[in-house]
């Protein structure tokens, strides 16, 4: 993270871009697949089964993330495997998923200070 902002406010360029990674992130489905890529590589397939979603949909919610720039695939043979690429929404990530832990009660509020 950088040390001072360079703007006191975002032009529209950066608020939009900003939006986007956000709205990227508004889906609890892509949320577990990113969440899960971010911990290995792994096959459609796999993250269906590791989501309990079904492999179409992961598949569409790959398309998007992968349009969006945050997960990158390859192939082997037929199977196509698929990784997260962006270090900035791992730790926004992160820590949304750290907020919700603490909102929930399964951490408590005193255990992060």
């Amino acid at each position: 993270m950088h040390e001072h902002r360079i703007r006191r406010v975002p032009d529209d360029e950066h608020a939009n871009l900003a939006s986007e990674t956000f709205r990227m992130l508004s889906d609890p489905t892509r949320v577990k697949i990113l969440w899960s890529l971010f911990q290995g590589e792994h096959s459609v397939n796999a993250l269906a089964e590791m989501v309990g979603a079904a492999p179409t949909a992961v598949s569409q919610h790959l398309a998007k993330l992968r349009l969006a720039g945050l997960v990158e695939s390859r192939r082997e043979g037929t199977y196509a495997y698929y990784r997260a690429v962006d270090e900035h929404v791992q730790r926004l990530l992160s820590e949304a998923l750290s907020h919700a832990e603490h909102v929930s009660g399964v951490v408590e509020e005193h255990s992060y200070r």
